[in-house]
């Protein structure tokens, strides 16, 4: 059984107020014009009577339909229109919602900048493209040296704090297109499309200097971190996991050689 919203419902009621008026109206000029088809025109008392009727029926139907129209179906459309407003607010904000909580769960929490899932992501379809291309993708994974040891000593707020601010060293130094992320604890890794091996390696040593070169100040006292560094230009044929492999088996080459350092 087919069910009528409620102002579906208003609308037929309002057609048929309109509808009848104007039968009666018709009616009654039908019944003019037959009265005035003869010869001669006569119009009896009761003719009179029942034209005054069926335009006075018109003219309830006319009112009637007005009356329906403005508060009945007026109020209905307004709230349908601010009832579709809401939905599409409502909609918008939704929306918005999810794009932040999508951006959310691929950020990093602390520090601002990608999260590991981001970065897997990314490396994954970098190589793709650059196998494509035929273009240089460089790679390097970042760890903090001794970092235990903040924590331990400075307590694990000063040592998020030290995790931020080598993520900023890390944004303001690389250019706007390279990922940077945080892999988890205080490692970090960063994509640099379209860089040679001379390049990679010298940003790299950029970047150790810059993180080294950094102090938070508790009270009088400066707390410094380093940073080892491995880096890796994928040769081509790596899936992403061996070229991550590779880079990060660089990293703890650095760690071996005493840290602070740069090893490709």
């Amino acid at each position: 059984m087919l069910r009528l919203h409620k102002s579906e419902s208003a609308f037929f009621v309002f057609m048929a107020l309109i509808l009848s008026a104007g039968a009666l109206v018709y009616y009654a000029y039908a019944l003019v014009n037959g009265l005035t088809s003869g010869a001669e025109l006569y119009v009896s008392t009761s003719d009179v009577r029942g034209l005054s009727r069926i335009l006075f029926g018109a003219g309830v139907f006319a009112a009637t339909s007005v009356i329906f129209g403005f508060f009945l179906i007026f109020p209905l459309i307004r709230g349908q229109v601010t009832e579709e407003g809401k939905l599409r607010a409502m909609a918008e904000t939704l929306s918005a919602r999810s794009e932040t909580l999508e951006q959310a769960a691929l950020t990093d929490a602390l520090t601002g900048v990608q999260n590991r899932r981001y970065f897997d992501e990314a490396l994954r379809e970098y190589i793709q493209e650059f196998r494509r291309i035929g273009k240089p993708l460089g790679l390097m994974i970042l760890d903090l040296d001794h970092f235990k040891r903040i924590n331990d000593r400075y307590g694990h707020d000063i040592g998020d704090e030290v995790l931020r601010l080598v993520a900023r060293c890390l944004l303001d130094i690389t250019r706007y297109h390279d990922v940077v992320a945080r892999l988890g604890g205080e490692e970090f890794a960063v994509v640099t499309p379209n860089m040679r091996e001379d390049q990679l390696m010298k940003l790299a040593e950029r970047i150790r200097a810059a993180v080294s070169g950094e102090a938070l100040m508790v009270g009088t006292t400066r707390v410094q971190a380093t940073t080892s560094v491995g880096v890796a230009v994928w040769d081509g044929s790596e899936t992403a996991e061996d070229f991550y492999r590779r880079a990060d088996q660089n990293l703890y080459e650095a760690k071996r050689l005493g840290r602070n350092r740069v090893c490709a």
